[in-house]
């Protein structure tokens, strides 16, 4: 299912992994997809996605990810990650609620042991 969502990501070169990364509104994933993976399906619920892959062999990485999101006015949410596993692949979910048209700034830290790196992207939520 996480595959599909490919088309519509976004990617950063981090060190020495291709980063991919797209935040999402939870009604975007079926129902089944959702209670699959125990994700809340609600208009006000996003969803980031988190994928990290080796740069040379493009292999999925195992890795420690912590981050939060901060709205405009201040408000930090602290977003708490869940590992998928699909075949080779490899995820990263994280639930965010949000009021209608919020922007977030989102800093995601990620750790693998002997590398760390920091993903810094911004998304505003639609509810839909």
């Amino acid at each position: 299912m996480f595959t599909s969502l490919i088309k519509a990501e976004q990617k950063a070169d981090l060190g020495n992994w291709e980063v991919h990364y797209i935040a999402i509104n939870s009604t975007f994933l079926t129902p089944e997809t959702a209670k699959q993976y125990g994700i809340v399906r609600s208009k006000y619920n996003g969803l980031i996605n988190i994928s990290v892959l080796d740069k040379q062999d493009k292999t999925a990485q195992s890795v420690i990810l912590t981050g939060e999101a901060k709205n405009l006015l201040g408000v930090v949410k602290k977003l708490s990650f869940k590992k998928v596993t699909e075949g080779d692949a490899v995820y990263y979910l994280a639930p965010l609620a949000f009021s209608d048209l919020e922007q977030y700034r989102i800093t995601i830290n990620i750790n693998n042991g002997t590398q760390l790196q920091t993903l810094k992207f911004q998304h505003k939520f639609y509810a839909e």
